[in-house]
């Protein structure tokens, strides 16, 4: 499986990096008119800001970009720069008084990977958006949100994890494709269920106790994105369906030390029918799951 989700029209990612102190952050940017979107969170650990707004039966209908980001709690100021750049545009949603950009966001925990001291801000968060044009792709790796990421940390002595993307083409028209910063407590696994990156972690549960490691410090974050035109309510169910893809790739996942968060938008340019959505749903896994195994494999 390959593809990008920068193949989605009308989506753009852009990262900020530092290799050194091993944390980042990534924009995906949406069409100026916002794209419809939610977010499902099936971590016990998660960090973000604005979900709630995504909610299906909340008025707000659209994101202008989302963020993913390192730096735990302290990253979600990454989304203060990415808003400030996008109202300077004029891009947002209208009130009385000028726009309001909606940008969601959610974090992982790299603190312990590198430098505690150096976290994405709002110069990060503006860097990620300006770097975030058409045309260019995602990318892949050691890069963006997954600078700092790791996984199979579960026994102590975890590997580096990344970021990964894929695509998949609709056979009735449009694409869907996902971005995923894996950051993971458990490892990563091919489809035959050999291991990709980790640590045995599922085998050795079964035969020792491991330490628990600190609340928060791990969370497998993503953005699932179509152009097939989709209600807020079924952009939610995507994102909820999208998690299996993550549970086939990452053993375990969900779990209380992690804080895993999938956010799903729609473009909005393929108006599909009904049985097309069920495709959708399942390319959405297909394509998940593919690039959280592209996140670790060597580029």
């Amino acid at each position: 499986m390959s593809g990008d989700i920068t193949d989605v029209p009308g989506v753009r990612v852009g990262h900020w990096s530092d290799v050194t102190a091993r944390t980042g952050c990534t924009v995906v940017r949406l069409p100026d008119e916002g794209a419809v979107t939610s977010v499902d969170v099936r971590g016990a650990a998660p960090g973000t800001r604005e979900t709630d707004v995504l909610a299906p039966d909340n008025q707000v209908q659209v994101a202008h970009a989302i963020l993913l980001t390192g730096g735990s709690a302290f990253g979600l100021a990454a989304a203060d720069g990415v808003m400030t750049a996008l109202e300077a545009q004029g891009v947002g949603v209208p009130t009385p008084v000028g726009v309001v950009p909606i940008v969601p966001a959610a974090v992982l925990y790299d603190l312990a990977a590198g430098r505690a001291d150096v976290r994405p801000g709002a110069a990060e968060g503006l860097a990620a958006l300006e770097a975030a044009t058409a045309g260019q792709p995602c990318g892949a790796g050691i890069v963006g949100a997954g600078t700092g990421a790791t996984v199979g940390k579960l026994f102590g002595d975890p590997v580096p994890g990344g970021l990964g993307t894929a695509s998949v083409a609709l056979p009735g028209g449009g694409v869907v494709g996902a971005v995923v910063a894996v950051n993971a407590v458990g490892d990563v696994v091919d489809r035959d269920g050999a291991l990709l990156a980790g640590a045995g972690t599922v085998e050795r549960l079964l035969l020792e106790v491991p330490p628990a490691p600190p609340v928060g410090s791990a969370t497998t974050i993503a953005v699932v994105a179509t152009d097939l035109a989709l209600t807020k309510t079924q952009a939610h169910r995507l994102a909820v369906v999208a998690h299996d893809g993550l549970a086939q790739a990452i053993r375990p996942v969900h779990t209380a030390y992690d804080g895993d968060t999938v956010f799903a938008t729609s473009t909005g340019l393929v108006t599909p029918a009904d049985p097309s959505l069920l495709t959708l749903q399942t390319a959405a896994v297909v394509a998940v799951a593919a690039a959280v195994r592209r996140a670790v494999q060597p580029h």
